[in-house]
């Protein structure tokens, strides 16, 4: 007999390590400064750190197999043998971070984002050839890790669904191949993987199925019915625990229900306590799979794993609330365990640590650790609540708050403003530019670290800021290119360093999170209302210009993206709050025209991040989007050229609102996906800039490569409105990468436009 599921869990624990222990191991191995043994140690300690403190805090389902050299699909293909030849290597480590990160000569595989996060994840291929084979070392290797400090683990995966669905068809599938079409081939793996655990005594598995709070078509959910009846009715396999998070189940909750399963994992916080009343509802989806309608008695013998503490923001839990949920979901289910809503991958570490935070914000906020202690209070409370009676479930509380009306004049006419700034600005054919950043050296990062904790003056600072601004707009006219940016040395991040300079925000000092392989962020906490007190931007970019006749960008960040990327206030509609940012940006970009600045970018690779996963959602949040970056940048005169740029995003889904924004100029990421969004923007009737450097991998593209992609985007952007840039900004990279690459594009760029003219 299974035993029963632990009262308290979390679905999934940071694994960078609290001072970045891991991502600084990742670096010193990659760049040859440390063995694989070195490696393999540090991962060690942060996985042994983290159950051994998710134990002393009480907890009592610990996870496991989530820790990651890079990222959790990653590691799922290769569980599962899914690697395209072009990157099999004697080394598995080379081989793991050649799909990753690249090889000499060979492209990783193409980065996204996961879902709404700003997490970003390797997107498998998988072909009507790709054989599947079982590698089970690491998550086996992790439940033994554990069991030798005396603790048992719940092993954590993708589930074959969510794997398959975010998997791409590899480059030479015939047409109409889906790598869903493989499900059947994939089940059999989870099938022998889950049988080596049974033998291993695991007594329970968590198979991550978050792909199906998004709309999921018959025979998706059909897929989702026959995954899980084949896997639940193995004669030997552990327990098992299908999660979801990020929205409601919907349609896939009775599925999952009637499923022979032990466990069902709920996000309620993003989702509601009404979503499981749905299983008494026939939908289409249910009635062409020919589930039954499933009443309330339909989760009597499962148990619930209820994730009422978000893993998603900074904000201490609302207990009676979250009671209130856990005892309403008691009254349908057999069983209910405290959880998180979502792996807690998403936020930091300890907000104790925080000692330079406003003492009343610092005690609003929860990071990994407090949400821990809050599922174990939370658990301990249930348990000590007696019967199933509901009590009043109290609503969220949003304060009242008066809308200001902001309507864009708009600008003229692309083709008025293309003309004048033809005039203005005076570009060669297939303009060179880059995306803003340039690397950010240790000597740079040393400094700012100097000037916070104020063993350096202002003045030392700047004049170093200065001489690196100096370096930057050298080096780019030395290699040639056509609209140059000052390098961004004075910013730590592109939306940080605006928090510190709007009111409304404040910043953390050890609040990492992981965005994908070592890449982490330090996401600023929006919890008032924001104001512009005085110009951000404009001096760096006045000094820049002062250096060059060459136009050169002033840089800023989007609305959209600011909101996207910082733990935000949750007592106001989202779209307020981008609002105030845009009016921030709006102000930002007024000065910097005043100040002479005629090419100005305003980033926003988070647009397509925070389009909600259900359709009927979407158009909506795309209007009021789309209508901030409008507020934010109709001011500019049609003289000013306007930039805009997304990566690493799906942008091909959301292609007319990309259109909608009006920026005269939009920089995608091309070079990691092999131009496949190019097909998709057509006859784009703006400039239209694809990627040809991917600069998250240290690969270095020759002026052959670029000439080939450049020649490929020419043939669905006409040459007149084709830009030349890199994926994205520089900031990750070395000089010597950086300076190799550049000059290799410019040099290419400079081959087409002799063909061309």
């Amino acid at each position: 007999m299974r035993s029963s599921f632990p009262a308290s869990t979390v679905l999934g624990y940071p694994r960078i390590g609290p001072d970045r222990e891991l991502k600084r191991a990742l670096e010193s191995y990659w760049e040859g400064r440390s063995s694989r043994t070195d490696l393999e140690e540090t991962a060690r300690r942060v996985r042994e750190d983290t159950w051994r403190r998710l134990a002393a805090l009480g907890l009592e389902g610990l996870p496991s197999n989530t820790f990651s050299y890079y990222d959790q699909v990653l590691d799922t293909a290769v569980l599962l043998g899914a690697v395209p030849g072009r990157y099999r290597h004697d080394d598995d480590l080379a081989t793991y971070f050649a799909m990753a990160r690249g090889a000499e000569g060979i492209a990783p595989l193409r980065m996204t984002k996961w879902f709404d996060t700003n997490y970003h994840y390797i997107v498998p291929e998988i072909g009507p050839d790709t054989v599947f084979s079982l590698d089970a070392a690491k998550p086996l290797a992790e439940v033994r890790e554990a069991r030798a400090l005396g603790l048992e683990t719940r092993p954590v995966l993708v589930g074959p669904v969510t794997f398959l669905l975010l998997s791409q068809a590899a480059p030479d599938s015939p047409d109409g191949f889906a790598p869903l079409d493989r499900l059947d081939d994939v089940v059999e793996v989870y099938a022998r993987l889950l049988a080596e655990l049974a033998a291993e005594g695991v007594g329970w598995v968590q198979l991550d199925e978050p792909a199906l709070v998004a709309d999921r078509t018959p025979a998706e959910l059909a897929a989702v019915e026959a995954a899980y009846d084949r896997l639940g009715r193995l004669e030997h396999r552990p327990a098992l625990l299908v999660a979801s998070y990020f929205g409601d189940l919907g349609d896939a909750l009775p599925v999952l229900a009637g499923a022979p399963i032990e466990a069902v994992g709920l996000d309620l916080v993003r989702g509601t306590v009404e979503g499981v009343e749905a299983l008494g509802v026939k939908t289409l989806g249910v009635e062409a799979l020919g589930v039954k309608a499933l009443g309330a008695e339909a989760l009597r013998g499962k148990t619930v794993v209820a994730g009422v503490v978000s893993g998603r923001d900074v904000w201490r839990t609302d207990r009676e609330r979250a009671l209130a949920t856990l005892l309403a979901v008691r009254q349908r289910a057999g069983r209910v365990v405290v959880s998180t809503s979502c792996s807690l991958l998403h936020v930091p570490y300890d907000v104790e640590r925080e000692t330079g935070l406003d003492p009343a914000l610092r005690e609003r906020l929860a990071f990994a650790e407090q949400k821990v202690a809050e599922v174990v209070g939370l658990a301990a409370l249930l348990a000590a609540t007696p019967g199933r009676d509901l009590p009043d479930h109290p609503a969220a509380q949003e304060r009242p708050h008066a809308f200001p009306a902001r309507t864009a004049e708009g600008r003229a006419p692309y083709a008025v403003r293309a003309a004048a700034q033809a005039e203005h600005l005076k570009l060669p054919l297939l303009p060179v530019t880059t995306i803003g950043s340039f690397p950010q050296t240790g000597e740079l990062r040393r400094a700012r670290a100097a000037l916070a904790a104020g063993e350096i003056g202002e003045a030392a600072y700047e004049s170093m800021v200065r001489a690196e601004i100096e370096q930057v707009i050298a080096l780019q006219e030395r290699l040639g290119l056509d609209v140059l940016v000052h390098g961004e040395p004075e910013r730590n991040d592109m939306v940080q360093y605006f928090a510190e300079h709007l009111d409304g925000f404040a910043v953390t000092r050890h609040g990492w999170v992981q965005s994908y392989g070592s890449r982490c962020t330090r996401p600023p906490i929006l919890h008032g209302d924001v104001r512009r007190p005085e110009p951000i931007t404009v001096r760096w970019a006045r000094y820049a210009q002062s250096l060059t006749s060459r136009p050169v960008k002033g840089m800023l960040t989007g609305p959209v993206t600011i909101v996207a990327w910082s733990f935000v206030r949750d007592d106001l509609p989202l779209r307020e709050v981008v609002f105030q940012v845009a009016d921030a940006v709006r102000q930002e970009v007024g000065d910097l025209e005043e100040a002479g600045i005629r090419v100005i970018q305003v980033d926003e690779p988070a647009l397509r991040e925070l389009v909600p996963l259900r359709r009927a959602e979407q158009a909506a949040y795309l209007q009021w989007a789309v209508a901030a970056y409008r507020w934010a940048t109709s001011g500019a005169s049609e003289h000013t050229q306007i930039h805009t740029h997304l990566c690493y995003s799906d942008a091909d889904q959301i292609l007319a609102a990309i259109d909608a924004l009006d920026a005269d100029v939009t920089s995608i990421e091309s070079a990691r996906s092999r131009g496949r969004l190019l097909g998709a923007v057509g006859a784009f009737p703006r400039g239209l800039g694809p990627g040809v450097y991917d600069i998250h991998s240290p690969r270095v593209p020759g002026a052959d490569e670029v000439e080939h992609l450049l020649t490929e985007a020419l043939r669905t952007v006409p040459a007149e409105r084709l830009w030349v840039n890199p994926d994205c900004g520089l900031k990750t990279r070395s000089y010597e990468q950086v300076e190799a690459a550049l000059a290799n594009v410019a040099e290419a760029a400079a081959r087409l436009r002799d063909r061309l003219s």
